[in-house]
């Protein structure tokens, strides 16, 4: 259940504005505020299955998106590469610091780990 919640959170991130306001009101109501089919019906004084139909449409549509264009997929790939760029920058400084001490590969590193830190945080 988890990993669905976190599977409909990313696509909203990165596709809710794609949405009908009406579709990014019940989605975010439903999956982020944590209210049930019936709570928002009651408050838009609709039916529970108007709202289902609102909301299952949102994420087939969000999930139509990112089939085809894996931004998602791609984002966490791109995060993974970043990551093991640092741990590489990390070691590039251990081995000057126990070899070579360059003032030039020092720099390098150092920026390197700078610049995917910084990819890694957006």
């Amino acid at each position: 259940m988890k990993n669905q919640a976190y599977r409909m959170a990313l696509l909203f991130d990165f596709y809710g504005d794609l949405l009908t306001d009406r579709q990014k009101e019940f989605y975010d109501l439903y999956y982020n505020e944590d209210l049930s089919l019936a709570e928002i019906a009651e408050n838009y004084g609709i039916t529970r299955q108007g709202v289902r139909d609102v909301i299952v449409r949102a994420e087939a549509y969000l999930t139509e998106i990112e089939d085809k264009t894996g931004l998602i997929r791609r984002f966490h790939t791109m995060q993974a590469q970043l990551k093991e760029v640092e741990g590489c920058a990390h070691r590039l400084l251990e081995l000057n610091a126990a070899r070579f001490e360059n003032d030039e590969l020092e720099a390098l590193g150092k920026q390197l780990q700078g610049l995917a830190e910084t990819l890694i945080q957006e």
